[in-house]
C-alpha cells in the first residue's frame, strides 16, 4: 500500500511478553508505506520498543534481539527470591542501557509515554519525563515475577494490569490516526519456532560477539541453564495474560482507535524471545493485512 498523503500516527503499543517484538514490524511497515509516527504509547513491552525507537535505536535493539537465544535470556533475569518478585530486571535494563545510552524522555525527538500502574493507589501512571529507563522498567514489572519498580517514591508495576491498550494517553495528540497493536488478540494458528542458532551469519555477526562478551560481565560465575523450570512463576504468566485480554477487549471498545492490528494471544509464550524473527515477521504481516484506505485522515 503506498499513501498519497503521508499521514501523522500516534501509535498505541500493547502488552503482552516476546509477543510485542510483532511491534517493530508493524513499525517498519508503517515507515515503509510513509505513515509518520508522531507520539508513542506504550505498556509492559510497548513501552521497550516504542520507547527504544522514540530514542532512535530501533534498529540496534532489533539486530540485538534477533540474535538472543534461550540461554541469552536466562543469564538476563537476575534472580532476586525477594518476597515481591522473582527477577529484579537491573541486567536486562543495563543491557539495553548498554545498547542505547542513557536518555531522557523529554529529550526525544518523539513524543513518549509509558503506562505503569500504582497498585496501592489503583490506577494508572503515565510517565512523561525522566529517565526512559527507569519508565521502562516501571512498565514492564510484572507482577510476581519482576520486583516492583519505586519511582517517584511510588511502588509501580506492569501497566498491563489495569491497561493493556493504553489508548486514552493519546487524546490530545495533534495526529491524523491513532494505531493500536494488541498483543491480545484471537488465538490463531501456532506459528512453530524455526532454529536460527545455526545461521552462519548469528555465528560471525560481530554485534553477536559484543553481545556475548556484554552478557558475561553481567551473568554470575556459575553457568545458568536453559531448561529452569518456573513452575508457579509461569502460571502466573499465564493468569496475567488470561486477564490482559479481557481488559484489552473492553478498553478498546470504550476508548476505540482508529484501528487495530491484533497478534495472536498464542503467538508465542511470554518469554521466547529467542523468536524474534517469527514475531518481528508476524507484526510486519500484520499490518500490511490492514485496510488503511477508509481512515478519515483527522480528529
Amino acid at each position: 500500500m503506498s499513501t498519497t498523503k503521508s499521514k501523522t500516527v500516534s501509535l498505541v503499543l500493547g502488552s503482552g511478553g516476546a509477543r510485542g517484538l510483532a511491534h517493530i514490524g508493524v513499525i517498519h511497515w508503517l515507515e515503509e508505506n510513509d505513515f509518520k509516527i508522531k507520539s508513542i504509547v506504550g505498556c509492559s513491552i510497548g513501552a521497550v520498543i516504542g520507547g527504544i525507537y522514540a530514542a532512535g535505536k530501533l534498529d540496534v535493539y532489533e539486530q540485538w534481539v534477533r540474535c538472543l537465544t534461550k540461554v541469552d535470556i536466562v543469564t538476563l533475569l537476575d534472580l532476586s527470591w525477594d518476597k515481591s518478585g522473582l527477577v529484579r530486571g537491573e541486567k536486562l535494563v543495563n543491557t539495553l542501557i548498554g545498547l542505547v545510552g542513557e536518555k531522557l524522555i523529554e529529550d526525544l525527538p518523539i513524543s513518549f509515554t509509558a503506562v505503569a500502574t500504582d497498585l496501592k493507589g489503583q490506577k494508572e501512571v503515565w510517565i512523561r519525563s525522566g529517565s526512559l529507563f527507569d519508565a521502562m522498567r516501571a512498565s514492564f514489572a510484572i507482577p510476581l515475577f519482576f520486583t516492583p519498580f519505586k519511582l517517584k517514591g511510588v511502588d509501580l508495576v506492569d501497566g498491563g494490569i489495569l491497561n493493556p491498550v493504553p489508548i486514552a494517553p493519546t487524546s490530545g495528540d495533534e495526529t491524523d490516526i491513532t494505531i493500536a497493536v494488541d498483543l491480545n488478540g484471537p488465538a490463531g494458528s501456532q506459528i512453530e519456532p524455526v532454529d536460527v542458532s545455526a545461521a552462519p551469519e548469528s555465528r560471525l555477526s560481530p554485534l553477536r560477539e559484543k553481545i556475548n562478551r556484554f552478557i558475561e560481565r553481567l551473568q554470575p560465575s556459575t553457568t545458568s541453564s536453559g531448561s529452569r523450570d518456573w513452575g508457579p512463576y509461569e502460571i502466573a504468566i499465564q493468569g496475567f495474560e488470561a486477564m490482559q485480554s479481557t481488559i484489552a477487549r473492553q478498553k478498546l471498545a470504550a476508548y476505540p482507535p482508529d484501528t487495530v492490528i491484533e497478534i495472536p494471544r498464542n503467538a508465542c509464550k511470554t518469554l521466547e524471545f529467542d523468536r524474534a524473527a517469527e514475531m518481528i515477521d508476524l507484526g510486519y504481516r500484520k499490518a500490511r493485512m490492514c485496510d488503511f484506505s477508509t481512515l478519515a485522515g483527522g480528529r
